[in-house]
């Protein structure tokens, strides 16, 4: 696999576009679209939140019942969310103007959302945006970059991601992006995530990958215990790398799942170390676990825990609360057998032996905690299995950004 610098212009056949709309104020980035020059097998993931917004319904209306796509068109700023079927009328308004923009059916065009929950979208202004941004669409790095940007709601940094691996002796591409800073919690966030890939791969292969990998990549991050109601991963394959086409699991399929692991874990951790106010990423691996189902759920809780978030952001190893968050997990362990260490690039530090605090130099924890990326790794001693989660501090911008959000 070899790491390129690209986003969703990256595979063969895709370009895309960014622009103000006018939907945001000022003069902030605020639709994009993406475009394949061939049709699509479509594969996506939702919010598992009862409440779901209009985009989510139409997206899952496209990829489960029509299965194939050209176009996605995403604005930011407004969520059409909670707004009835005049909100969903407005996604297959949406998906109309750009179909008519580019000669295809409105059942191929994906459509997403991401803002202020129980407003309407400006329909007229996005209408007049999806022909803006046809104008503009190239298959540029620029042009990704663009798309990236606006996207983006209190992210900090835009979001991109791309890879070239060997499938059947052809370079296949996936490349992507995604915005996700706040509302993120395992079983997906206000995130919205964009997969374009050139393999040749079947429908049923390609949904199998996507829907696999999400429970070890964007369900394994949390920043603030909230799940969405528009979280979307949508996972394009338009088949030009011109790859013998993928239709079981054998070694080329394995190829293509490692390579989206690798996007979708990157995109992952990019979101939760731009949660809303963080300073850090902070990442829990358990080690030793009967299961890899048993680590998950002690890795979630850790990275959930408020308390352990505001150590973090302290700088403070205050190994009790992590210790805690296992504890009241809902699965067993023994807490006597625990080692836990912290690490970073500062170095590692043990800092309890079976449950049993060392006598580790407070200093040396401190720098080890200061960094950019900290991560606690617990071994439970009672197994081979392992599991990741990430998370970010909680800070004090936390509390600012998000009582102010809309205004």
């Amino acid at each position: 696999m070899k790491i390129i610098d690209g986003g969703v212009t990256a595979a063969k056949g895709f370009k895309a576009a960014g622009m103000h709309a006018g939907i945001k104020k000022g003069t902030k980035k605020d639709m994009a679209m993406i475009v394949s020059s061939a049709p699509c097998m479509a594969a996506g993931t939702f919010t598992t939140n009862l409440v779901k917004a209009a985009p989510v319904k139409w997206d899952q209306h496209v990829v489960y019942e029509h299965g194939e796509a050209r176009a996605v068109v995403v604005n930011s700023g407004i969520a059409n969310a909670c707004t009835g079927a005049e909100g969903y009328g407005y996604c297959e308004e949406t998906a109309k103007a750009a179909a008519e923009a580019l000669g295809i059916d409105k059942d191929e065009v994906l459509v997403a959302s991401t803002g202020v929950i129980g407003k309407q979208l400006p329909i007229d202004t996005i209408k007049k945006g999806v022909k803006d941004l046809f104008g503009l669409l190239l298959d540029t790095r620029e042009a990704a970059t663009l798309a990236a940007e606006s996207i983006m709601t209190t992210d900090t940094v835009k979001k991109e991601v791309a890879v070239e691996v060997e499938i059947g002796g052809k370079t296949v591409t996936i490349g992507g992006m995604c915005k996700g800073s706040g509302m993120i919690h395992p079983n997906m966030c206000t995130m919205l995530s964009f997969l374009m890939t050139d393999a040749a791969i079947s429908k049923e292969m390609l949904q199998k990958a996507l829907s696999v990998d999400v429970d070890d990549t964007y369900n394994m991050i949390s920043v603030d215990g909230d799940t969405s109601t528009n979280d979307t991963v949508l996972l394009l394959a338009n088949g030009l790398a011109e790859n013998p086409e993928i239709i079981e699991e054998g070694e080329d399929y394995q190829t293509f799942a490692r390579a989206l692991h690798y996007i979708n874990e990157t995109l992952a951790k990019k979101m939760a170390g731009d949660g809303e106010g963080a300073t850090a990423l902070f990442e829990t691996k358990v080690i030793g676990a009967q299961s890899k189902e048993q680590a998950k759920i002690l890795a979630k809780s850790v990275i959930c825990s408020n308390l352990t978030k505001a150590a973090i952001f302290g700088h403070d190893a205050n190994w009790g609360r992590i210790l805690c968050a296992m504890g009241y997990s809902g699965v067993k362990f023994d807490p006597e057998k625990v080692d836990l260490y912290f690490e970073s690039a500062a170095g590692k530090l043990k800092i309890i032996e079976n449950g049993v605090a060392l006598d580790y130099s407070e200093e040396e924890a401190t720098k080890v905690l200061s960094e950019k990326a900290v991560t606690a790794v617990a071994d439970i001693k009672m197994g081979e299995a392992s599991a990741s989660a990430w998370g970010c501090d909680l800070t004090y911008d936390y509390v600012k950004i998000n009582a102010d959000y809309r205004s």
